[in-house]
């Protein structure tokens, strides 16, 4: 089994960066596959989720309306698209696969929509992570 990230790198503020999950391995249609970011001196975070099996999606708030997940089955790949980059989106990325949905947490509501917290429990497999940087 192997999780492949791959497109991190440096960007400035403001700019976009796409990044790849190539997976490997298990039965791809089977797993949600998510990306996790984690800062220097920073707790883990769930960013983005995606079910192969139906296509539901989830996305942490702060980059709600400026990532995209994106799945192609036929080539087992999961993509994020990054834009309007801030540099509090600096981190190590990390995808992660799960057998069925996607982990998530506890639902909130901003007082306009509602967001769903993504947990990495129960998540089966793990990338090694790719560095993205934005600079000011």
């Amino acid at each position: 089994v192997q999780l492949v990230e791959s497109g991190g790198g440096l960007v400035q503020a403001g700019g976009s960066l796409s990044v790849s999950c190539a997976a490997s391995g298990f039965r791809f249609d089977d797993y949600a596959i998510a990306w996790f970011r984690q800062a220097p001196g920073k707790e883990r975070e769930g960013v983005s989720c995606i079910s192969s099996s139906d296509g539901t999606t989830y996305y942490l708030d702060s980059v709600k309306d400026r990532f995209t997940i994106a799945s192609d089955n036929a080539r087992n790949t999961v993509y994020l698209q990054m834009n309007s980059l801030k540099p509090e989106d600096t981190a190590v990325y990390y995808c992660a696969a799960a057998i069925g949905l996607c982990r998530t947490g506890r639902t909130y509501y901003t007082g306009s929509y509602y967001y769903t917290d993504l947990i990495s429990d129960g998540m089966d497999y793990w990338g090694k992570g790719t560095l993205v940087t934005v600079s000011s």
